[in-house]
């Protein structure tokens, strides 16, 4: 939305019309709460336009209006005006919540987070068809995961499809930015949720500035003939009435309007010309629901079509037996008809018509009886029940199974900073949206900022946001990313990935280290030797070198290489160290005048590790139960003991 000087068009006395226009479809109450929507939206929206130029109060009103004719509810009508408040209220949340509840806030904060995405811009940067293919799916699947109330995409389409009548006020450009986005996202969103009116409006809208010029060549072509066509169609709901009344069948039937974006469609997916085309001239039979077995009278209208005119092979589908995914029912059936010109019957009942018209918002009216769920459980659950993206899919192999997959699974969908969509699993955290944009990216993260915020490594990246990783020049990863406790990777391969960096650094470092822990181990264990390469191979190494190197970079634990020391020795159980008797030092030492700290006749034993003798430089470490070791000032044991020890290393002499 852009600001202008020019003041909106809208004036209250409009506003009160429009109002008194809907006074009819909801009780009092409701209808007070949308003019307090409208109230509050209308200074807050004067001199504001929207993408297309138009005034921004009349753009809110026209699509509440669309969702008007849905029969929706008044919450979802109060939150349509209301969607662009966030923009021009800082307060928005505290207010509308107290105005006008919960509901309403929830419906507009959710608008207010699609809102954010810019759709477009990624998908038209696309290297090849298979990218941008792969794009336009993740932003659909991200745009439903959002979805925690399904008014919000409801909402959202009919204010799409009001920005497109509106559209040739817009910039040429930006007519064809909006039109693709259209075609690739909205379009798609409607005929999933079966919401076949906007889905039709937003086709052919969208053709109509994506393909200027063969939308003009066919809706030429239906103009020339429209008199013609009307005429025909006249006289075959003429013979159709006459027939269904003397088999006693109660029906309305009507003209079908042939949309363009489906007559291109079809033009082009069957190479077909416009006279070839079967659909052209439709026919739709509606069957009371008040009739016994509304469903058998259906197939008895079927059977009378085909009476009165010749069926064409392959043109019959019956979606009454074989629903389509999102629930479609319905008889299909090309037939010659008067003329010998090809037409098309589609024949339903009433209920069945409601829902194919108007989706899962009429089919949730007419099951409730016009009650409202304020839970929206049932309406949840119905839509990932139809997000079945088959048909538009078809052709794209397993990616149909694989969006069913991940739209079910706990799956993440956020944004770079130039608006790609990368998915991630749920719990997902800044180091694993940067390992998985780039494996140098992640190792030289060290910060990251979602929705322009700074926010902690450990933070639990949610659906919608948009991330930005803030990295060094040089440097790698730590290790408190592999660690499980700290929760900072959720991804196996990110893991991997600081795994196998840690593993090219430091080799030889990496290698002493090992060496020192695990002579630590053995020494608390009581051994003194062991076939290191066994040891290795037990615990899938090749190398002992390879092993000791991982022992160096944490990746085994001191628990598995405890368990495999006592494997590799079954003969030689290891024993828990038993309390031992301090005994007095035997002749050997005590004959040797060691002095300990300046004091000398102290209890000393010679360390069996390095076995000091008269003349070597010499230390003295008291032990538990032991007295007081003395062992050479260059013994291994002493040289890597643990710092926290070391207040227990006395100095020693010969005397």
């Amino acid at each position: 939305m852009v600001s202008t000087d020019q003041k909106s068009s809208v004036s209250f006395e409009n506003i009160q019309t429009w109002l008194d226009a809907i006074s009819q479809t909801f009780a009092p109450a409701e209808a007070e709460v949308i003019r307090k929507a409208c109230a509050l939206a209308e200074p807050l929206y004067a001199g504001q336009v929207e993408l297309t130029r138009t005034p921004l109060l009349q753009h809110a009103l026209g699509a509440a209006a669309i969702l008007v004719g849905m029969h929706m509810d008044h919450e979802t009508i109060a939150a349509t005006i209301l969607h662009a408040v966030p923009a021009f209220l800082d307060n928005w949340e505290e207010e509308l919540g107290q105005d006008f509840g919960a509901n309403v806030k929830m419906l507009v904060e959710g608008i207010s987070r699609m809102e954010r995405i810019r759709l477009f811009s990624e998908v038209r940067g696309a290297k090849d068809k298979n990218e941008a293919a792969q794009q336009i799916e993740s932003l659909r699947k991200m745009l439903l995961a959002m979805v925690q109330d399904i008014r919000v995409v409801l909402i959202k389409l009919a204010e799409r499809t009001q920005t497109m009548r509106n559209l040739s006020g817009a910039d040429p450009e930006l007519q064809k930015q909006i039109a693709q986005e259209t075609r690739s996202i909205f379009a798609p969103l409607a005929n999933r949720l079966g919401v076949w009116q906007l889905k039709w409006e937003l086709e052919d809208l969208s053709v109509r500035f994506l393909e200027p010029e063969l939308y003009r060549k066919v809706a030429k072509l239906l103009d020339e003939r429209r008199v013609d066509r009307e005429q025909y169609i006249a006289d075959v709901l003429a013979q159709l009435k006459q027939s269904l009344g003397q088999a006693g069948i109660s029906a309305e039937v009507t003209g079908r309007p042939k949309h363009i974006y489906s007559i291109i469609n079809k033009m082009k997916r069957k190479q077909l010309d416009f006279n070839e085309l079967y659909d052209v001239r439709a026919v739709r039979i509606l069957v009371d629901d008040s009739l016994v077995d509304g469903i058998g009278a259906c197939y008895t209208a079927l059977g009378l079509v085909h009476e009165l005119w010749l069926p064409i092979d392959g043109e019959f589908d019956d979606y009454i037996a074989h629903p389509k995914s999102n629930h479609y029912r319905s008889l299909h059936t090309a037939v010659v008809g008067p003329r010998g010109l090809a037409l098309e019957v589609q024949i339903r009942t009433r209920e069945m018509h409601q829902h194919s018209e108007l989706g899962v918002a009429a089919h949730w009216r007419y099951k409730e009886g016009g009650k409202s769920d304020t839970e929206f459980e049932e309406k949840i659950a119905w839509l990932r029940q139809i997000l079945q993206w088959q048909e538009d899919l078809a052709d794209q192999g397993d990616l149909q199974e694989q969006f069913k997959n991940e739209l079910f699974h706990d799956q993440v969908y956020v944004l770079t900073p130039q608006g790609k969509v990368i998915d991630l699993p749920k719990g997902a955290t800044p180091v694993d949206f940067a390992y998985t944009l780039h494996t140098d990216l992640g190792h030289r993260t060290r910060g990251a900022k979602v929705d322009g915020s700074i926010v902690p490594l450990s933070y639990k990246l949610q659906n919608g946001q948009r991330v930005e990783i803030l990295t060094t020049k040089q440097g790698g990863p730590s290790r408190d990313w592999i660690n499980p406790s700290l929760g900072l990777l959720q991804s196996a391969r990110a893991r991997a990935r600081v795994r196998a960096w840690f593993k090219s650094q430091n080799l030889d470092e990496n290698i002493a280290q090992g060496r020192a822990q695990l002579d630590r181990e053995l020494h608390r264990l009581g051994i003194t030797s062991i076939n290191q390469e066994k040891l290795a191979q037990r615990l899938h190494f090749n190398k002992p070198d390879d092993f000791l190197a991982a022992i160096g970079r944490n990746e085994i634990t001191m628990r598995r290489i405890a368990i495999a020391i006592k494997e590799e020795l079954p003969t030689k159980p290891i024993e828990t160290a038993k309390q031992k008797i301090f005994r007095p030092a035997t002749d050997r030492t005590a004959k040797a005048d060691i002095t300990v700290g300046g004091v000398n006749n102290l209890m000393t034993r010679i360390g069996k590790c390095c076995k000091p003798a008269p003349g070597d430089e010499i230390i003295g470490y008291v032990t538990r139960d032991r007295g007081i070791t003395i062992h050479r000032e260059d013994c291994a044991y002493m040289l890597r003991l643990a710092e926290n020890r070391r207040d227990r290393m006395l100095t020693a002499r010969w005397e």
